[in-house]
């Protein structure tokens, strides 16, 4: 659930404003609104943290023996920020450096077919009245060089021939009697030979910043605690540069105070600290329009989704739904579906299991995401076990008794039982059916939340007329996309006729979501809004059968990774059975199906992710505007 928030403004003497933030951060259960920070000592610790993340970014870089790697070096705060200047100046000069390399080689590239090149050359010429300048000239165009024109030929290949133009006196115009094709070769800012001195000149002081970078590595811990506490400084630094202040009041005492956000369970916590520390304290109801931060609180089982949720950044407003239960639920059944594969499903599992006991003998929590992950493998391996998928085998390879623990609509192992009966839906359109169903179950329970919501408003309505819509449009798909035949619109079930049930449903759904769905306490402003939105409205019929259909993913990208599985199997069994192959055959057993499973990681990232998060969460009226709550508190420094 998501936990109410309560709005807590606290008003001190400004002169104790440093005092009263260090015990208000003690008490780490305010999520401040957001300040700027500002003044001479917050801009020092901006720069000295940016310096000392730069730092910790470039020595991180760099390979150590691991005796030096195990060994944790210190030094004190000032010396550390020392350090991070050179790090940082040292970073800064050996990219400068390593740009002059590359324009230098890049000369030399441009003039190695010209030799030794050295512009003093041509400019003591010039003082003596011999104007030279350099040009080349495709071999099939030296021809048209005027006669007239006077040339010193220095080379040539089988494609070009370089010459000197010489001059009777110094001019920055091209000349009369060169051909377009004959261009000039610009003269170099310094001699070739002077190029390569730089160079090595240059490499030399490249290393040796490289060897100071190698010496200096071993200070990354300290400079990862160090921009730490610097990070810690700068936040309370931020606070009291930012908050409000008065120094001109009635009572003609300076107070300074800030704003925030506090779970309503800690508000008692924030009371007795006021009273106790003299604060003003006012709490009051959120504003439509305050930022309000989102706490999650779940239990153990449906907080095993946070990895995800976390790595994904997506949290919901506090005015919207927690969905974590939910997601936790369609995602383990989505992941399941979408890995197909039960003998993948046993690997994941063990994986898992191997992770958790590890972290038990070690006496440490385990991570979350192991049960996550635990969860979800079970479900790979159930989904497998019921599709009769076990790491990409033929039929007649896997054993009778996995055959029968399938459910036989919905395995492979009894295709046959269902293909070509007339009236009777294959596997393979089981398998479809039970995706469309999980849209439906899914979206409408996106609806009922809604309508839960509701339920005092006439906007309930707009919501049942979506759901009409949904259940309306299940049979519309199941005969466009399963089987017209079977799910005919002149089809009858006891008596009632389907097509025209769920044209009703649908065509009864819209009128009310037409009506209802921007009802805010006035119908006909409510039909207006539909009217002025009419072609968003029409789009979101179209809408719901594309939602329903979306869900299609779940046995095509099963059915795509089975394909994978089943192809790496069909290479490797040639090699089966013979000793000088098994190597190779291991390999290709390994990548493959490796390969294979990675893909379907990404796939469920790709697709599972996205059922929760966009279809369902649209139908929920969800945008994930949230952001968590961060209360202003001391952070640990490990």
């Amino acid at each position: 659930m998501i936990v109410e928030m309560k709005k807590v403004s606290l008003v001190m003497l400004k002169k104790e404003q440093e005092k009263a933030l260090k015990k208000l951060r003690s008490v780490g259960v305010l999520h401040l609104e957001e300040l700027e920070g500002s003044g001479e000592r917050f801009t020092q610790l901006r720069t000295s943290f940016e310096l000392c993340r730069n730092a910790v970014g470039i020595l991180s870089e760099v390979k150590l023996p691991k005796k030096a790697g195990s060994v944790e070096h210190t030094l004190s705060d000032e010396k550390l920020k020392l350090l991070s200047a050179e790090i940082t100046e040292g970073a800064e000069k050996k990219k400068s450096l390593s740009e002059l390399v590359s324009q230098s080689e890049a000369e030399l590239d441009r003039l190695a077919s010209w030799g030794e090149v050295d512009p003093s050359d041509f400019d003591y010429l010039s003082e003596k009245g011999i104007y030279l300048s350099p040009y080349e000239i495709p071999q099939d165009k030296w021809n048209l060089i005027d006669k007239d024109v006077k040339t010193l030929t220095v080379n040539r290949d089988k494609n070009r021939i370089r010459f000197l133009f010489v001059g009777d006196e110094k001019s920055d115009e091209r000349p009369s009697g060169l051909p377009p094709e004959a261009y000039a070769v610009p003269m170099p800012s310094m001699s070739t030979k002077n190029l390569k001195m730089q160079i090595e000149s240059s490499k030399k002081q490249i290393a040796a910043i490289e060897a100071e970078e190698v010496k200096k590595a071993v200070y990354v811990f300290a400079l990862k605690k160090y921009g730490a506490r610097l990070q810690q400084e700068m936040e309370f630094e931020t606070v009291v540069s930012g908050m409000g202040k008065e120094d001109d009041n009635t009572n003609g005492v300076p107070l300074a105070w800030v704003s925030g956000f506090a779970p309503v369970d800690s508000i008692d916590t924030l009371k007795k600290t006021a009273a106790k520390e003299n604060w003003a304290l006012s709490v009051t109801e959120p504003e439509s329009d305050d930022m309000v931060p989102t706490k999650l609180k779940n239990n153990k089982l449906v907080s095993l989704i946070y990895p995800l949720t976390d790595f994904l950044g997506t949290v919901p407003g506090y005015y919207e739904y927690d969905i974590s239960g939910w997601f936790l639920l369609f995602f383990t059944v989505f992941f399941g579906m979408i890995f197909g594969d039960a003998g993948y499903g046993l690997l994941l599992t063990a994986s898992a299991l191997i992770g958790i006991f590890i972290s038990l003998a070690k006496k440490k929590r385990v991570d979350p995401f192991l049960g996550l992950l635990l969860l979800v493998s079970l479900a790979t391996v159930a989904w497998g076990t019921v599709t009769c998928t076990w790491f990409g085998l033929r039929m007649d390879q896997i054993p009778d008794v996995l055959k029968n623990l399938s459910v036989k609509p919905l395995s492979n192992a009894f295709v046959s039982d269902y293909s070509g009966k007339k009236g009777v839906t294959t596997v393979t359109q089981n398998l479809q059916i039970f995706c469309f169903s999980i849209a439906v179950l899914q979206l409408s329970l996106a609806h009922v939340k809604s309508m839960i919501k509701n339920i005092r408003s006439l906007k309930f309505f707009g919501d049942l007329g979506s759901m009409l819509m949904i259940w309306g449009m299940f049979y519309v798909v199941l005969s466009m996309v399963v089987d017209a035949k079977i799910f005919g619109f002149d089809r009858e079930f006891y008596g009632i006729p389907l097509g025209l049930s769920s044209v009703c449903a649908v065509g009864v759904g819209f009128a009310l979501s037409f009506v209802f769905s921007n009802y805010a306490g006035n119908i006909l402003e409510s039909v207006l809004e539909s009217v002025k939105n009419i072609i968003s409205v029409l789009l979101g019929v179209v809408n719901v059968f594309s939602d329903i259909v979306s869900y299609i993913r779940l046995w095509a990208v099963a059915l795509a990774g089975s394909a994978i599985s089943a192809t790496v199997n069909q290479m490797a069994g040639p090699m089966w059975g013979k000793l000088s192959m098994v190597v190779f055959f291991l390999i290709l057993l390994v990548f493959g199906h490796g390969l294979n499973m990675v893909l379907n990681v990404l796939s469920v990232i790709v697709h599972g992710v996205r059922l929760n998060t966009l279809e369902f969460s649209t139908h929920l009226g969800m945008s994930w505007s949230g952001f968590k709550y961060a209360p202003f508190s001391e952070t640990a420094i490990k």
